[in-house]
C-alpha cells in the first residue's frame, strides 16, 4: 500500500515539550490484554506487578461495562534481583487450574522488560501447567478435560509503544504462534483493529452480505458486550475460535483495517503475507462514503457481490449529507485519539464539509500526515498533525484555532468543559457515558450514526447560543 512521502501541515504547530502532560495514548499491555480477550477461551496474563493488571482491568471495565479478568504473576521487589520466572510459572499453573482456559496469552510489562526477563524461554520450559480434570458443566470453561492450554507470548513494554501497538502485536503473536500450515482455504481473514463490539458485529454482517467465507481476528464483540448470564462464567463465551485462528495462515486473503503502528510493531496481515504467502490488503478504517467504498471495492475484488441493503444504506447516507450540509459547511473540528480512528474521522469530516483543523494522536507511526493527504488531498496544507501528542498540546491548539467541535474520547471532556467547546465522544476510552460498546463508527451505517451525532451537536450549540432558542431549525 503506497504512502505519500511528504505532507504539509498548517500552523500553528504546538511547541513541543521535553515532558508529556496527560498523553493521548495508553500502555501496550492494555491493548494486548484487550486483543487477547478476543480469542476464544483465553485468559490475558500480565507478567509484572499486580498494579498493572488491576489498573488495566478497571480501565477496560469502565469503558465496556462488562467484567474482565486479567491474570498477573504479581512479582515483588525480590524479582527485580532474582528474576520473576518462578512467579510466572506459579501464576500460569494457578490460571490453568482455576480457569481451565484453551489459551493463556502472556504479555510483559515495563518491570519485566526492564530487568530483561526471558519470558519466551520460561514459557518453553513450562510443563507443569496441566489443569486437573473437572466437570465440564461446572462453569462453562473451554478446556475442562485436563488439556494443557496453549501459551502465547507478546513483548509489550509500556514505554516502547502505545495501546494500539500492544493490540496489534498481540494479534500478530497469537496468529503466528497458532498457525498450522496445510491445504489452502477460501476464507478471508478480516483484521479490524481496535474498534467497538458494535463495529465488529456490523463488519461480520457486511462481509456475510458479500457471500464471502470469513474470519474476524480478534473478536471481542460477545465477550465484552454480552447479555446477562444466569450464572457467572469465569471465561465468557465468544471470541475467535483458536482452531480457526490456526487456519488463518491458509486463507486466500487478509484484509487489515487501519494498521498505523510504531515502527517495528508487527501486523498480523503482514505476518500472514510474509511467512505464508496470504494476499494482504490494508485499508483505512471504513468511515464515510469514500473509505467505505474502498472496502466494498476490495470485497468485490475478492469475488463478493454487494448486498442490496448495503446499497440502500449508502443511498440513505448520501441523502443525509444533503439534508445536513447547511449545518456543517465551513465548520472546523479538533480531533484526538488513536491514529487509525483519527485518520478515518478526518477524511470523513472533510467529505461532509467540516475541516479537521488539527489531528492529535498518541501514535508514533510518523505516517498520519502523509496518509491524510493521500486519502483526502483537499486537506493538504489545511491540517495541523501532531504525533505522539498530549492534552497540553490539544489545549494549545483548541485555544488557537477556536474550533466548532471536539471529536475524541472522554479524556477530552475536562478540556471541552473548560473551553466550552462541544465534544462528540468516539473511540476508547469513554468513561463518562454508557453505551461505548454499542457505538458504531464503521460502514455506511456507522457513518450515518456519527453524522447525526455531529450534526445535532452543532445544532444544539446554535440553539444554546441563540437569544431566541430556535425550536425549528
Amino acid at each position: 500500500m503506497a504512502l505519500a512521502d511528504t505532507a504539509r501541515v498548517a500552523a500553528p504547530t504546538p511547541v513541543r515539550s521535553v515532558s508529556t502532560t496527560n498523553a493521548c495514548r495508553m500502555c501496550m499491555p492494555l491493548g494486548a490484554s484487550l486483543a487477547l480477550a478476543g480469542f476464544e477461551g483465553t485468559v490475558p496474563f500480565l507478567h509484572g506487578s499486580q498494579g498493572c493488571a488491576t489498573y488495566i482491568r478497571r480501565y477496560l471495565i469502565s469503558h465496556f461495562r462488562e467484567p474482565m479478568d486479567i491474570a498477573s504473576s504479581s512479582i515483588a521487589e525480590s524479582s527485580t534481583v532474582f528474576g520473576g520466572e518462578s512467579a510466572l510459572v506459579d501464576g500460569i499453573a494457578n490460571v490453568a487450574r482455576v480457569y481451565r482456559p484453551a489459551m493463556i496469552g502472556v504479555a510483559t510489562t515495563c518491570l519485566t522488560e526492564t530487568i530483561g526477563e526471558d519470558v519466551g524461554g520460561a514459557l518453553a520450559r513450562i510443563d507443569g501447567c496441566r489443569p486437573e480434570p473437572a466437570d465440564p458443566a461446572a462453569d462453562g470453561s473451554v478446556s475442562p478435560t485436563g488439556a494443557a492450554p496453549a501459551l502465547v507470548h507478546v513483548s509489550t513494554p509500556a514505554y516502547a509503544g502505545t495501546h494500539v501497538d500492544g493490540y496489534q502485536a498481540a494479534v500478530a503473536a497469537t496468529v503466528g504462534a497458532l498457525a498450522e500450515p496445510g491445504a489452502p482455504t477460501e476464507q478471508v481473514v478480516v483484521l479490524p483493529g481496535l474498534v467497538s463490539p458494535a463495529d465488529l458485529r456490523h463488519l461480520r454482517e457486511v462481509v456475510d452480505g458479500f457471500g464471502l467465507s470469513h474470519l474476524l481476528v480478534p473478536d471481542i464483540s460477545d465477550r465484552l458486550d454480552a447479555g446477562v448470564a444466569e450464572e457467572y462464567q469465569r471465561l465468557p463465551p465468544g471470541g475467535t475460535p483458536l482452531a480457526e485462528a490456526a487456519a488463518a495462515c491458509r486463507a486466500r486473503a487478509a484484509v487489515t483495517l487501519g494498521g498505523l503502528v510504531s515502527p517495528g510493531t508487527a501486523l498480523a496481515g503482514e505476518l500472514l503475507e510474509d511467512r505464508f504467502g496470504v494476499a494482504h490488503h490494508r485499508l483505512a478504517l471504513p468511515i464515510g462514503i469514500r473509505l467505505t467504498d474502498a472496502l466494498v471495492e476490495t470485497l468485490e475484488g475478492l469475488g463478493g457481490t454487494a448486498p442490496h441493503w448495503l446499497d440502500a444504506e449508502r443511498g440513505r447516507l448520501v441523502d443525509a449529507y444533503v439534508d445536513g450540509h447547511k449545518y456543517l459547511a465551513e465548520r472546523t473540528a479538533v480531533l484526538f485519539g488513536d491514529e487509525d480512528l483519527v485518520l478515518g474521522l478526518a477524511v470523513w469530516l472533510a467529505e461532509i464539509g467540516v475541516t479537521p483543523a488539527a489531528c492529535v494522536t498518541g501514535g508514533r507511526s510518523g505516517r498520519l500526515a502523509a496518509e491524510l493527504v493521500r486519502l483526502a488531498p483537499e486537506l493538504d496544507g489545511r491540517v495541523t498533525v501532531v504525533d505522539d501528542g498530549d492534552f497540553a498540546e490539544v489545549e494549545e491548539l483548541v485555544r488557537a484555532l477556536s474550533p466548532d467541535l471536539l471529536v475524541g474520547h472522554s479524556r477530552g471532556y475536562p478540556l471541552s468543559r473548560a473551553l466550552d467547546v462541544p465534544l462528540v465522544r468516539v473511540g476508547l476510552p469513554i468513561h463518562d457515558r454508557v453505551g461505548a460498546a454499542r457505538t458504531r463508527h464503521l460502514g455506511y451505517r456507522g457513518t450515518q450514526e456519527l453524522f447525526d451525532r455531529v450534526t445535532n451537536a452543532l445544532i444544539e450549540r446554535r440553539q444554546d447560543e441563540s437569544a431566541v432558542g430556535y425550536a425549528y431549525m
